[in-house]
């Protein structure tokens, strides 16, 4: 028997309509999430706002205007010129570069390396070991500090540079994530270089460690942030002021000076957020490379 004459397109527009309704609540979904996202931005970006235009504020360099105020009253670049007069910015950001620079080749070349022996070699107990590895993640730095600073204490290695590049062997992190980028790759390249008489430092470095560029981009990035903006392990470990990092030196410019000085401080914090955010500029595709690769996000 026939369909009645116009089911069709009763049928046809209910489609129709059941296909407006979806792209109509697929919008709204995506305007709200959207205006949540801008929003969840806006508050993160203002203050970093108000910070670069306050450094140029020199009618705060005695006190912070309040209400506060998003356009310099006396525009002046004597905030940034005193800056850099009163502390030794320059030496300050060299200490603190040489002191990333140091800790991410050692935490990167540590965490690869185990990484692809855990992903790759498949040793007895290799499992566990990365749980162990992971455990000491759970243990925050607070706990860990003081038997550090003891045990630099009684080697004599305080206040030097090994006090930051020891503990970098240890990044358990980093393990993970070398390790859960190295499983994407087919373990067939490397029976092909073992079969070709490569041992497995060569099959490391030869083979995997370049497919490995956007998870290194990935680690140098997070470990840069977080040698960079330290502060308490080098207020610890670090006595003498020729040797201070970027952060510490703040800190104490802020500490020693008897007057405040709002808009001099916020214009060598501008200065010292110069570095990470270059970094991440150059770094950011790779980053989002290896989230997609990987499927680990941050």
């Amino acid at each position: 028997m026939s369909n009645p004459i116009g089911v069709p397109n009763v049928q046809v527009r209910d489609k129709n309509f059941k296909y407006n309704s979806m792209k109509k609540t697929k919008l709204v979904g995506n305007i709200i999430i959207s205006s949540i996202l801008l929003v969840g931005s806006g508050i993160m970006i203002i203050p970093f706002v108000w910070m670069l235009l306050t450094s140029f504020d020199w009618g705060a360099r005695l006190n912070i205007p309040y209400p506060p105020r998003f356009w310099p009253k006396e525009f002046s670049i004597k905030t940034y010129q005193l800056a850099f007069t009163n502390m030794p910015m320059i030496k300050y950001m060299i200490n603190s570069l040489i002191i990333s620079v140091g800790v991410i080749l050692i935490s990167l070349m540590s965490a690869l390396l185990s990484g692809y022996a855990i992903s790759k070699l498949k040793f007895k107990g290799s499992m566990v070991v990365l749980v162990l590895a992971l455990s000491t993640m759970m243990i925050p730095f607070e706990m860990t500090m003081i038997p550090q600073y003891l045990l630099f204490s009684k080697i004599h290695l305080l206040d030097t540079y090994w006090a930051f590049f020891l503990p970098a062997l240890n990044y358990a992190f980093g393990t993970f994530l070398a390790k859960a980028f190295i499983d994407q790759t087919p373990s067939s390249l490397r029976e092909a270089a073992i079969i070709d008489g490569a041992g497995e430092f060569r099959v490391f470095f030869s083979v995997f460690l370049p497919l490995c560029i956007p998870i290194v981009a990935t680690m140098a990035i997070l470990q840069f942030l977080a040698v960079w903006n330290d502060l308490l392990w080098p207020l610890l470990a670090l006595k003498t002021p020729d040797k201070y990092t970027i952060q510490l030196g703040l800190a104490m410019f802020r500490v020693n000076k008897t007057a405040p000085l709002p808009s001099i401080i916020m214009a060598a914090t501008t200065v010292s957020l110069i570095p990470v955010v270059t970094l991440y500029l150059f770094l950011q595709r790779y980053i989002v490379e290896s989230i997609a690769l990987s499927g680990v996000k941050q």
